[in-house]
């Protein structure tokens, strides 16, 4: 590596007023040293509060049992309340437009219930190629269950010229296209295999215009990109919080919905008990009386240490700021881009299919591998590099700007080079 790059990074990394927060996360150790860790998109570095945001609630239970509802510092009946304000800020809503709950796929499950509400003409639902597997599965599922054929109502929108790259201008046209066939628009904000960044406002604004709905996979997006739901007239939104939000595996899910729609509780859902007036739940009267607001989706009480694990994570993000966070991402990915362009011994050998204009891409690069197979990702790893593989030739990288430098990305591509290198 160039002393000019080595430079550069050391200098960046000494100016980074956010480089305080790579302290606060625990790193997986390679031989005695820290991970240079690049798999923040799929799973989040566990922040060192967390231990003791759970270890509250572990302790509350063992000393107050179930009296922990009602009584100490978080009570557990409102739990869910204690996210709000931080998720709020992150994905650009009001407090009472977001909640903590559930799973990702369960949560678009509730979703759809209430948003694709097919009749006659209008029964299509709108996705991209290649879709995340959990997204297609719930839409293929809903559509199915809802009396109609998938086959011919599940429509997927690839780019016309073959590319990864899918632009706004085809989504808005192919909604235009659909007109009054069109029920859903279900997009992701941040595209998993590409790391693209959907223009989630054009999107919506085009789904309106022909009368059909739009909602949103969050689950690359929240964390990683700011986001303005609520401005954007989006209908919902759903997402998890194991990757950019670091709430750990399997961490709890959450939903946005618009306060136009949360106010109207007429509109179809899938009940459960504490989705309804919290006044009077506990009377067990079996009134049906809907929460006007994103609460009333809620089906269950919360799962207390799942969530206390989130805190911890959001605690760390109403410290940092998301739009800090972004200013960071965009400078630390460019950076990384930079290097690998630059690199001789990478030219011809890798593609990366991430789109190159910063406001269509978060804390992620696609590279493809052009010439050669997984036998790079297993140097990598091998190495001390944490990322991950997607069939048929991509590594993704992801530049997380709350626990990732400027040095880890020049290691990084060092031995990216020294992979490819290897190879011959």
């Amino acid at each position: 590596m160039k002393q000019e790059a080595i430079d550069r990074a050391n200098k960046l990394d000494s100016l980074d007023p956010l480089a305080q927060f790579r302290n606060q996360f625990h790193f997986p150790q390679k031989d005695g040293k820290d991970c240079i860790y690049l798999c923040g998109n799929s799973l989040g570095l566990q922040p060192k509060a967390t231990s003791d945001f759970v270890n509250e609630e572990l302790i509350n239970w063992q000393n107050r049992g179930v009296e922990g509802h009602f009584t100490g510092n978080k009570p557990w009946v409102s739990y869910h309340k204690n996210s709000k304000a931080s998720l709020a800020k992150i994905v650009g809503g009001h407090e009472h437009e977001v909640v903590a709950m559930n799973n990702l796929t369960s949560n678009l499950h509730l979703a759809m219930a209430s948003f694709y509400q097919p009749k006659g003409n209008r029964s299509k639902i709108l996705i991209e190629r290649g879709a995340f597997p959990s997204d297609f599965y719930a839409v293929y599922s809903r559509i199915e269950n809802s009396g109609f054929n998938p086959k011919e109502d599940l429509i997927e929108l690839e780019a016309s010229d073959g590319s990864e790259y899918l632009s706004t201008e085809e989504i808005v046209k192919k909604i235009e296209d659909l007109g009054d066939e069109l029920a859903l628009v279900m997009f992701p904000g941040v595209q998993y295999y590409t790391g693209q960044f959907f223009d989630i406002q054009k999107i919506t604004e085009a789904a309106h215009k022909v009368g059909a709905r739009a909602g949103f996979d969050l689950a690359h997006a929240v964390g990683n990109v700011p986001l303005e739901l609520h401005n954007h007239n989006v209908d919902f939104a759903v997402w998890c919080t194991y990757k950019y939000l670091n709430s750990g595996p399997g961490g709890v899910g959450g939903l946005f919905v618009h306060e136009r729609n949360g106010k109207d509780i007429e509109l179809t859902r899938l009940s459960g008990w504490w989705g309804h007036n919290s006044e009077a739940r506990f009377k067990m009267d079996n009134e049906i009386n809907p929460i006007p607001n994103v609460d009333g989706w809620q089906l269950s009480n919360v799962n207390i240490l799942s969530h206390a694990s989130h805190l911890a994570s959001l605690k760390v993000f109403d410290e940092a700021g998301i739009n800090n966070l972004r200013e960071k991402s965009v400078n630390l990915t460019n950076f990384m881009e930079e290097l690998i362009l630059n690199s001789d011994v990478l030219q011809g050998q890798v593609k990366i299919i991430t789109p190159s204009i910063q406001q269509e891409r978060g804390a992620q690069l696609s590279i493809y591998l052009l010439n050669h197979g997984k036998s790079v990702f297993n140097y990598l790893i091998d190495n001390g590099v944490i990322l991950d593989w997607r069939e048929p030739n991509v590594i993704r990288v992801a530049p997380v700007p709350l626990y990732n430098s400027f040095k880890d990305a020049l290691a990084f591509v060092s031995i990216l080079e020294d992979a490819i290198a290897n190879e011959g």
